[in-house]
């Protein structure tokens, strides 16, 4: 087949006879014996592309091909052939298992994902280091205590902690083991992480029908995780503001 896709010899079924053939700038000679061998030569140069196709109706007897480059391109080829580790002579094995038809493809179907919406991150919450805002919130809250968080449940427009009462530094009521601890805003400041053991000044929140009694935690309140150096600066606070 030359480079416009017409056969030149053997195409459309039909099977050409011995002779010579022009194609591609050049001329092929085409010979058949009585046996199983053909032979496609061409003294060249060509000036366009040869496709050369085979069609196999039973096991391959092999086929081999071999060309010239012009002699200005020969040692470059030579070059990069032998730098590749390619040989230049390449014969085709003599017995090719014919392959097996290839099964229909499936037919592709493509699944639409709608994204999913992501929520906007929370704010910063302010820093509330430093041994003025721990002597505040020691002082104007109901409860100081230490807490293992336990889960945590986001609401509406509130965070809802469950802890577990480990120590208690100050308190204006009764503390069960297990209490609730809420914060007004789904991106409660600071965010106390599960597992975690916290340091927590907490106030108490009586609704005005009396049907709920809660302690909050106020946003950028004092919510520190739990150390021993911590715990020896609640205690000064509570020199400086005692119950």
């Amino acid at each position: 087949m030359g480079g416009d896709g017409r056969y030149v010899l053997n195409g459309n079924w039909a099977v050409s006879p011995p002779g010579t053939y022009e194609a591609a700038g050049t001329r092929v000679v085409y010979t058949r014996a009585t046996g199983r061998e053909e032979t496609l030569s061409a003294a060249g140069p060509t000036s366009q592309d040869l496709l050369l196709q085979v069609l196999l109706q039973e096991p391959n007897p092999g086929i081999e091909f071999e060309f010239w480059l012009p002699q200005e391109l020969y040692s470059p080829f030579q070059a990069q052939a032998r730098a590749l580790g390619w040989p230049l002579w390449q014969p085709q094995p003599r017995e090719v298992a014919p392959r097996p038809p290839e099964p229909p493809a499936a037919p592709t179907v493509i699944l639409h994902q709608t994204p999913t919406p992501t929520s906007d991150p929370c704010p910063p919450c302010p820093d509330t280091r430093g041994r003025a805002h721990r002597l505040l919130h020691y002082c104007g809250s109901d409860f100081v205590f230490r807490a293992r968080v336990r889960g945590r449940l986001r609401q509406a427009q509130e965070t809802r902690y469950e802890v577990h009462v480990q120590l208690i530094y100050k308190n204006r009521s009764p503390l069960r083991a297990l209490e609730y601890v809420w914060a007004p805003s789904r991106c409660p400041c600071p965010v106390l992480a599960l597992h975690r053991e916290y340091l927590l000044a907490a106030r108490r929140l009586i609704s005005p029908d009396g049907t709920q009694d809660r302690l909050l935690l106020p946003h950028a309140g004092y919510a520190r995780p739990w150390s021993p150096a911590e715990d020896s600066r609640v205690r000064l606070a509570a020199q400086h503001c005692p119950v």
